[in-house]
């Protein structure tokens, strides 16, 4: 009797134990399961934020490029898109489009304008060593890029695009009466530097526009609304993002 008691009690003990045994591994089973769900979901939006991220902008690949490297080239953008004009004495007066143009020095006032040897006004700015740099706006979009494209050995721009020209204060070279301000300049130096000659000038006078000066005599260049040219297009400059000095100007 107490043999056949030691048996069963045995028995019920392996029972509980087989149970807890199963339990364990079903247990384990369902959290292995739960990691590699999450585990894939995981990797599947790193995989998607990657491709977001990186992938190449109209190259039909689904392989992420974070950073390609090109060969050197010019890729600093925006630029302005200046109109620059020139003439000789007794000749129709011309206009080139500019993008390589800058500010290089603040005292004296200095720019600089780069052009090929192989346009129609190189020619000019050698001999006459002027030239009026003239800004543009979104309503001179068309003349700029037509001045661009177009040679003056071919047609009269100002003619052509009923442009207007008036006499410089400083120099013989006329400014464009429809840009809201000309910067009128003598070669000071010529870089020939490759495919492009740079002409370095000091800025002799500025002409500006009335229209956009307040009665205080500010001028308010930001309401000309001026264009820029960015990788073959041309752009107005759109909304403002702060002034000069704001990112540590102190909060009232």
């Amino acid at each position: 009797m107490k043999k056949d008691n030691t048996g069963k009690m045995r028995a019920s003990a392996e029972k509980q134990s087989g149970k807890g045994k199963s339990a364990d591994k079903n247990s384990i089973g369902k959290a292995r399961a739960s990691a590699g769900r999450s585990m894939g979901k995981a990797r599947a939006a790193e995989k998607q934020n990657t491709g977001n991220m990186g992938t190449s902008v109209g190259k039909n690949t689904d392989t992420p490029v974070l950073r390609e490297h090109w060969r050197a080239g010019n890729m600093l953008y925006p630029l302005p898109a200046v109109m620059v004009s020139c003439g000789r004495p007794g000749e129709k007066p011309n206009i080139i489009t500019v993008a390589w143009a800058g500010t290089i020095c603040s005292s004296p006032a200095m720019v600089s304008i780069s052009v090929r040897p192989s346009r129609y006004s190189y020619a000019i700015l050698r001999e006459t060593g002027e030239f009026v740099i003239n800004l543009t706006t979104e309503n001179l979009a068309y003349a700029a890029d037509f001045c661009g494209v177009r040679s003056g050995r071919e047609v009269d721009k100002f003619a052509q695009l009923h442009l207007t020209a008036e006499k410089a204060v400083h120099i013989n070279a006329p400014i464009i009466a429809e840009s809201p301000v000309n910067i009128e300049c003598r070669v000071q130096q010529v870089l020939e530097l490759g495919s492009h000659h740079m002409f370095i000038a000091e800025v002799m006078g500025v002409d500006v526009d009335g229209k956009y000066l307040d009665k205080n005599g500010k001028l308010h260049l930001n309401q000309a609304g001026l264009m820029v040219y960015s990788h073959g297009e041309y752009f107005g400059l759109g909304k403002a993002l702060g002034k000069f000095g704001y990112s540590v100007q102190k909060r009232r």
